[in-house]
């Protein structure tokens, strides 16, 4: 995301490599003849790959003409979709989740960090041209909140200390540890260790979980549940209908 504010200096051309237009052809064959249009976010997608993480207004005209449609046409979907960078950005472009979850969870310290770490304020790209930072709205990780998307990855469990070291390690190039940066597995319950492993201790088991599991002892496989006498009354409950005879209305 680019702030949706399109590019003032613009590059003249734009052509696919040799590698990509391979690419390009196989994505548009993918498609009914005359239904070529379909293939405009996968080529937006492979052209911003091949731009340094941008797509230019040249670079959407190439796409118009491979797939037969007015330049508007492809003009319209990239400015609206915030997938697709409409300037110049860094090598790595943070994004950083603003909404009320990861908020609740610390994201405004997440923000400072990366100001502070990057010496750059929100939707600016600091001096190297490594890192581009910004604000998006909620990606759907809220349960491993606080998180930031960079470029593809998605990096959650953060606090100021090991995003940090995350902006340090790719400043450096080195490899980073992608998702849970405190070893969560996938969105699993904080101390889960793996299948089949004990999950974390908890406080003491409320009442709530002692009669459940009371409950569950007193049923058994099969067993027919307890009708609710309001809802279904048997035969013996006033106001009940005997049902008809076999053949019979």
């Amino acid at each position: 995301m680019s702030g949706r504010v399109v590019a003032q200096e613009q590059p003249k051309s734009f052509a696919f490599t040799p590698e990509n237009l391979k690419k390009a052809k196989a994505i548009i064959a993918k498609y009914p003849k005359g239904r070529e249009q379909s293939a405009m976010l996968p080529l937006l997608d492979l052209a911003q790959r091949q731009n340094d993480n941008w797509v230019s207004i040249a670079a959407m005209n190439t796409i118009a003409d491979l797939i037969n449609v007015p330049y508007i046409r492809v003009y319209e979907v990239a400015t609206f979709y915030t997938m697709f960078n409409l300037a110049p950005v860094g090598k790595y472009l943070v994004q950083v989740c603003r909404t009320t979850p990861c908020w609740l969870r610390g994201s405004d310290k997440i923000t400072k960090t990366c100001k502070k770490k990057l010496g750059i304020e929100m939707n600016e790209t600091t001096a190297d041209g490594k890192f581009t930072l910004v604000e998006v709205e909620c990606m759907g990780a809220c349960v491993n909140a606080p998180m930031v998307q960079i470029n593809d990855d998605y990096y959650e469990d953060l606090d100021e200390k090991n995003m940090e070291t995350l902006l340090s390690q790719l400043a450096a190039g080195k490899k980073v540890t992608v998702g849970s940066q405190i070893g969560r597995q996938t969105s699993a319950p904080e101390g889960y260790k793996g299948k089949g492993a004990t999950p974390a201790k908890t406080s003491a088991k409320s009442s709530f979980d002692a009669s459940s599991k009371d409950a569950t002892k007193k049923v058994k496989v099969g067993m027919t549940p307890p009708r609710n006498e309001v809802t279904q009354p048997t035969s013996k409950t006033k106001g009940s209908t005997k049902s008809s005879p076999k053949g019979k209305k």
